[in-house]
């Protein structure tokens, strides 16, 4: 057989895997024969898709899933072939190809918040091998933050959602929510408010500055005058942090 006719024959299944009710299959090739990779293609891929969105899988019919799987199979071309990004890939596909009017206004968010979990828990980073002071020296310290962690901002309580627990319109405040990978291994979140969200978000892009400076800079933010009262409150959320993981420890503050 021909190059050109061998890749023109593996375009046609390719296309035909992807997509049989549009592609038919390469000439000379029992539909038999077909639908056995056609059916282990699609269950390979639904079952991994089914399994980084468990929560999103639950909510959803039957049908509307399987529409939904067969639509991001059928169309979506992946930046990627490795199996671990393929949650990101249907992320991809749901925050830029997909336009269903029916899906639930919340669908996008809460597979964001289930992809960041499995992202966290896949990190390749290992805890250990952050250099810092342990005990944690507050407030004076440079707080090193765990660097398996993502803070990210919801317009839904995606980690309320569930079967009976389904938002209808935004919450009226944002969702901040933290997620990490812990010493353990396992994955945790912590919801937090406005103040404590500013101060994680100034604690990981922090460049020397101590404990305190990063506390007086949330007070003058808030114009609020009595920096102690600021202070304490902040150095409770700080070992709130540390007990959780989410802070590892200090290191000598360059100011």
């Amino acid at each position: 057989m021909a190059e050109a006719n061998f890749r023109e024959l593996q375009y046609q299944f390719g296309a035909h895997m992807r997509d049989p009710d549009r592609h038919p299959g390469p000439a000379g090739v029992e539909d038999r024969r077909l639908k056995i990779y056609r059916d282990l293609l699609y269950k390979n891929v639904e079952s991994f898709v089914a399994n980084a969105f468990p929560v999103l899988r639950r909510l959803t019919s039957d049908e509307r899933w399987h529409a939904m799987v067969r639509d991001y199979f059928s169309r979506h071309r992946a930046r990627t072939g490795l199996f671990p990004k393929m949650p990101q890939e249907f992320l991809h596909y749901l925050n830029e190809e997909r336009d269903d009017e029916h899906d639930p206004p919340f669908m996008r968010e809460l597979a964001h918040y289930e992809w960041l979990e499995a992202e966290v828990l896949f990190d390749p980073r290992e805890l250990d091998d952050v250099p810092f002071s342990k005990p944690a020296e507050l407030p004076d310290g440079c707080v090193v933050a765990n660097p398996v962690m993502r803070l990210h901002t919801y317009n839904y309580p995606v980690h309320q959602i569930g079967p009976g627990v389904e938002p209808i319109g935004a919450s009226a405040e944002p969702t901040y929510l933290a997620v990490f990978r812990r010493r353990d291994d396992k994955v945790g979140f912590m919801q937090l408010n406005a103040v404590s969200a500013r101060l994680l978000d100034l604690i990981v892009t922090n460049d020397g500055l101590s404990a305190r400076n990063l506390l007086c800079r949330i007070a003058e933010e808030l114009g609020q005058r009595d920096v102690n009262l600021i202070m304490d409150a902040g150095i409770g959320i700080l070992h709130s942090f540390v007990d959780q993981d989410m802070i590892l420890g200090t290191v000598a503050a360059h100011a």
